[in-house]
């Protein structure tokens, strides 16, 4: 509570009750999170000036406590404190917006009414009650307005840009296959007498193959290979999205070792009466 015995024995004359206590706190911790008392009252006044002491008439009225502040970025609060009987109730209004923030504080569990005039042991249970105004009052921490126009206006714009991309009919794909985790397989491995359970599902969301007629996906174990990476010397990468259904066209390499099958033309091929 480094500043808050400063404060208080600037004031000790004029605390004559230990809701004088409460507010005198309540007022240094406003001071700790950059508010600046401006002056007491609603209205503003002429000799009004941000200072981190309480006015001189702060304690006047000891059934309602009105105090005016002033934040870093120029906003302007009314702290107003009503006496219930025991209990202090704290409204914190915004002067431009009107949002009112409050507290209530039971007097006696944080001051101690026979050592007013005692800074080292007027005040019990500091923390917690500093928590309470910290929590409850005091409001958040705000980003520049300025600031917080430009984060929005950048994701205005990118927002904009990725729409723009994916509604684009003539957009090129990119040609480089995105990498990330492969298309699950079925099982080829199905218990026996799972054989034709397959045909109430056709799209094969349940672990069998469907109906839906995909040589890549027939269910028997494959060589590896994946057409999203390109077929050689027939298809460049990227040519076949990752996880589409792929017919292919021709057969798969070229270069095979051993004869061709069609490298010599059939039997009787000249024959005009076979």
């Amino acid at each position: 509570m480094a500043g808050l015995e400063v404060l208080y024995t600037c004031v000790a004359d004029q605390i004559c009750c230990p809701q004088d206590a409460v507010v005198c706190f309540v007022h240094w911790e406003m001071i700790k999170n950059g508010y600046r008392c401006i002056g007491s009252g609603d209205e503003p006044r002429s000799s009004d000036q941000k200072s981190e002491l309480l006015p001189a008439d702060w304690s006047n009225n000891k059934e309602l406590y009105s105090l005016r502040y002033q934040g870093d970025s120029d906003t302007q609060v009314v702290l107003k404190a009503i006496t219930v009987d025991s209990t202090l109730i704290f409204n914190l209004m915004n002067s431009s917006t009107k949002q009112v923030l409050d507290l209530m504080v039971n007097v006696s569990d944080h001051v101690n009414v026979d050592q007013l005039h005692t800074f080292s042991s007027v005040y019990k249970d500091a923390d917690s009650l500093s928590q309470k105004v910290k929590t409850q009052l005091l409001p958040s921490k705000e980003k520049h307005p300025e600031k917080a126009e430009k984060s929005r206006r950048e994701e205005d714009e990118e927002l904009h840009r990725r729409r723009g991309e994916d509604s684009d009919p003539l957009r090129m794909p990119s040609r480089h296959p995105q990498q990330g985790v492969q298309p699950h397989w079925p099982d080829p491995f199905v218990p026996p007498f799972a054989a034709g359970g397959a045909d109430l599902d056709p799209f094969g969301s349940r672990g069998g193959g469907g109906m839906i007629v995909d040589p890549l996906r027939s269910g028997y174990p494959r060589s590896g290979f994946d057409p999203s990476g390109g077929v050689p010397d027939i298809l460049p990468p990227g040519a076949v999205p990752p996880g589409a259904r792929f017919d292919p066209f021709g057969p798969i390499g070229r270069h095979r070792p051993g004869p061709d099958p069609d490298h010599m033309p059939p039997p009787g091929y000249d024959d005009m009466f076979m």
